[in-house]
């Protein structure tokens, strides 16, 4: 079937037969069922997957020949942000005033303004290093 999208109804069309008649033959004898696709983060090329396929294949060979030490020979990493702004509390921004007078403005902070990137790098026993890196 070339396009598998085709709805019941232009099949019918197509055909000539029944809608009911139709759904009956792809659902109940043909097996078929509508799926819509998954998404994935990117779709890989050939030699992406035959890279992928050759680094699996090497990984199977070290947890082959050293199960037990296999998952202390990896090192990964994440990155986040890091905010570091700490704004003023209520109470710390309380003020004496004399009754009447008109209260202090204070101009919100944003937190994206103060951040660093935080880049972990962990194995099996834990944390080994993290490394900053501010903006710009």
């Amino acid at each position: 079937m070339g396009d598998r999208r085709l709805k019941i109804r232009e099949i019918a069309e197509i055909i000539g037969i029944s809608y009911e008649r139709i759904q009956n033959i792809i659902v109940n004898e043909l097996g078929f069922h509508k799926v819509s696709a998954r998404w994935v983060p990117r779709l890989l090329s050939v030699e992406q997957k035959r890279t992928r396929l050759t680094i699996s294949r090497d990984c199977l060979e070290l947890f082959e020949a050293d199960a037990d030490d296999f998952l202390n020979r990896f090192v990964t990493m994440d990155e986040t942000w890091v905010h570091y702004c700490t704004p003023e509390t209520k109470q710390q921004s309380k003020q004496w005033r004399r009754p009447g007078s008109p209260p202090p403005k204070k101009a919100k902070s944003i937190l994206s303004a103060n951040k660093v990137m935080a880049s972990v790098f962990w194995d099996s026993k834990g944390v080994i290093m993290i490394d900053y890196l501010e903006r710009g």
